[in-house]
């Protein structure tokens, strides 16, 4: 007993965070959970007014199950499908990041987390715009720019602040490349391409004999450079 006591008092004591955890705790209000799970709370409500409604007709069973069918077929259209697979990234990220900023300590020392204001989809992932509370600023998110990356299960992510309100950071998570090639094409011209020949290695220096011309005599008979 006095053994596990001690033991439990030496890691308390180590512990350097133990009031920041308590601070975290404690700052979990209504309303910043209510905002957090924003979009699950607004699907639940959604989704049980449906199902109060199509309950006053029929069973709740089969009010569940007609429900279940509805959802079912908007996801076979490839519009409704796109649309619901982007916001599901979207929502996804916003989690994500809140519970990189709480893992990394991107916190105040009062326990208060950075405020996701919204996330919306791009062509290559998402852009989410996050409000920074006294005490965290973009430099910080930099600083953790392969966790954040890793967190969000992206290949890529990238921070930038507002040139006119420094609180105010844009997030952008980028998970695929729009310039990339979807699929490589052979070109037919490859299967008719003949090797080059290889270069043939040089042989030994050829050495010509030199024939040696006499000088040309002038109609005197005498050679021109022997003419005084």
């Amino acid at each position: 007993m006095s053994a596990n006591t001690h033991r439990s008092h030496r890691n308390q004591r180590n512990n350097p965070y133990v009031l920041d955890d308590l601070a975290v705790r404690f700052h979990r209000t209504t309303a910043g959970v209510a905002w957090r799970w924003r979009t699950e709370l607004l699907i639940a409500s959604a989704a049980g007014a449906a199902i109060w409604r199509l309950s006053r007709d029929m069973s709740l069973t089969w009010a569940a199950i007609t429900l279940g069918g509805i959802v079912l077929g908007l996801l076979a259209i490839p519009g409704p499908r796109r649309f619901t697979v982007r916001r599901f990234w979207c929502v996804l990220a916003r989690h994500r990041i809140q519970r990189l900023c709480y893992e990394a300590r991107l916190h105040t020392r009062a326990g208060r987390l950075p405020l996701v204001l919204w996330t919306r989809p791009t062509k290559v992932g998402e852009r989410a715009r996050v409000l920074c509370r006294a005490g965290i600023c973009a430099e910080d998110f930099e600083a953790h720019i392969g966790e954040l990356r890793a967190a969000c299960y992206a290949r890529e992510a990238r921070v930038t602040r507002n040139r006119q309100w420094s609180h105010l950071v844009t997030i952008d998570i980028i998970r695929r490349d729009t310039l990339a090639a979807g699929r490589h094409v052979p070109s037919p011209l490859m299967a008719t391409r003949r090797p080059a020949p290889e270069p043939q290695p040089p042989g030994p220096p050829v050495i010509t004999s030199l024939r040696i011309v006499p000088p040309a005599k002038e109609p005197g008979g005498e050679p021109a450079n022997t003419r005084q």
